[in-house]
């Protein structure tokens, strides 16, 4: 099997505790979709996060189309994407706080210079960059090694899409065997495994022991190598991968 040289962290409740800021915003926004259209649902942002986690905007307003049987125009949509892109960014600038643990191992990771480390995330890169730098993370990641599906594609898609990890590893010129990615939930998983990646699940962002339980036999399921409860199991999640036969990590994913 080949070394692993490089490591790939999802950023929202991987590395920065954003969801639960950034589904408040789009809760707004999809409530005023869905109030125009004259569905009389509404979402909270708890609501969406359990409908969508891992999905950026537009992802979770295809959803929504999907689920209400309407459409959107292309115009509109963008309209409120970079609402939504603005409204979240305001909010992570003024309360984003870091996932327990993280910035300590990132900052190990930075000076060990053992591996390469970018971040690979669903999010505009607006709102990623802006994530990292609140919480004083992105001194550990080159400018160029932030890659967003929402933006740094020339279509924008979103995880479970593994085109945003295919990208990555294009641009940082490394295999996937060569790579592992961190992610917190199914569709950020699931878009790294279709990619070839191996995964960390980490799931010390979900609230209670029996969610964290649940999340991980989800993630497993799914083909995550290993499940991570804490920042500080870090080290422990990486040997686990680094020594599984290439068998074992090929019939997983």
């Amino acid at each position: 099997m080949p070394k692993i040289t490089e490591i790939f962290f999802d950023c929202d409740n991987t590395l920065v505790l954003s969801e639960e800021l950034a589904f408040e915003a789009c809760a707004d926004l999809a409530n005023e979709i869905l109030q125009t259209r004259n569905i009389p649902d509404r979402y909270t942002g708890e609501q969406l996060i359990k409908d969508f986690v891992g999905q950026n905007f537009r992802g979770m307003m295809i959803s929504l189309q999907a689920k209400y049987h309407f459409e959107m125009e292309k115009d509109e949509l963008e309209v409120y994407v970079k609402k939504e892109e603005d409204k979240v960014i305001a909010k992570l600038e003024a309360k984003a706080k870091p996932c327990v643990g993280a910035t300590e191992e990132l900052e190990k990771l930075f000076e060990s210079k053992k591996y390469g480390m970018a971040v690979v995330s669903s999010s505009a890169l607006r709102r990623v960059r802006a994530s990292i730098k609140k919480v004083d993370q992105d001194k550990f990641f080159d400018h160029d090694k932030v890659f967003s599906a929402a933006t740094s594609l020339p279509k924008p898609t979103s995880k479970p899409d593994p085109a945003i990890y295919l990208h990555a590893l294009d641009a940082v010129k490394k295999t996937a065997a060569e790579t592992v990615a961190v992610e917190d939930s199914k569709s950020g998983a699931l878009s790294a495994i279709r990619a070839g990646i191996p995964v960390i699940g980490y799931v010390g962002s979900y609230n209670g022991e029996e969610t964290q339980t649940e999340m991980g036999k989800r993630l497993t399921d799914l083909g995550a190598q290993v499940i991570m409860t804490h920042w500080s199991e870090f080290e422990k999640c990486m040997a686990f991968i680094e020594n599984a036969p290439a068998a074992e990590i090929q019939s997983a994913l």
